[in-house]
């Protein structure tokens, strides 16, 4: 029965997203990815995924996953619902006393299925002035694991207006989602190396005055 109801409602969540915040896609050179890719992105809001979803077209939405926290998306029925049901997410215990597999098992599992993920590699929802949070190590070990994986970075731009910490109702506004040069971690590449490259190219992408 939920399987029935989550098409109908994916859509809606669909109509809704470009409605409220007129998205604008751009894409590298105007190029789609022609392999199975991570998207990686910037995070201030919960509704970031969805906005990337969005704007996919459907080939590539058809088999791409949002990896989100599982605190927050099992908290109730209809969240439930909606991550796991309607976007298939890749749900991530981010208790690390209590959880029972490793997140990026979790992740591994589902590209070795054939997904694509969206992935927010500062981990939490960015609330401060800063542009970006310190990357968590995960983007790194599914790039080692994942080699023939395009590693996509994208900038999502006015998502924490049109939904502000705490308000419940959006305010329209016009939000663009840019989409950079795919990478791979490179031959010798040490963690550290990477993941700052990997916050440069996300930065290059963002706006002038968000990226101070």
């Amino acid at each position: 029965m939920k399987s029935l109801i989550a098409k109908p409602v994916a859509v809606v969540v669909l109509l809704f997203a470009r409605a409220i915040t007129a998205v604008r896609p751009f894409w590298h050179e105007g190029r789609l990815p022609r392999r199975r890719s991570i998207f990686f992105a910037n995070h201030s809001s919960h509704g970031d995924f969805i906005l990337i979803w969005a704007v996919l077209p459907p080939r590539l939405r058809r088999r791409v996953r949002p990896v989100a926290g599982a605190d927050y998306w099992l908290k109730s029925k209809l969240r439930s619902f909606i991550g796991r049901d309607v976007f298939n997410a890749v749900l991530i215990d981010r208790n690390r006393d209590a959880r029972t597999m490793d997140p990026v098992e979790s992740m591994g599992e589902a590209m070795k299925e054939g997904s694509s993920l969206i992935l927010f590699p500062e981990g939490t929802r960015n609330q401060s002035d800063a542009s970006l949070q310190p990357f968590k190590s995960g983007l790194f070990h599914l790039a080692a694991l994942h080699p023939d994986f395009e590693l996509v970075p994208v900038w999502i731009a006015n998502l924490n207006r049109v939904m502000p910490k705490g308000e419940f109702v959006p305010i329209p506004l016009i939000c663009t989602v840019t989409f950079g040069e795919p990478m791979h971690l490179a031959d010798g590449e040490d963690k550290d190396m990477f993941l700052e490259r990997a916050r440069e190219a996300l930065l290059a992408l963002a706006p002038k005055k968000a990226a101070e």
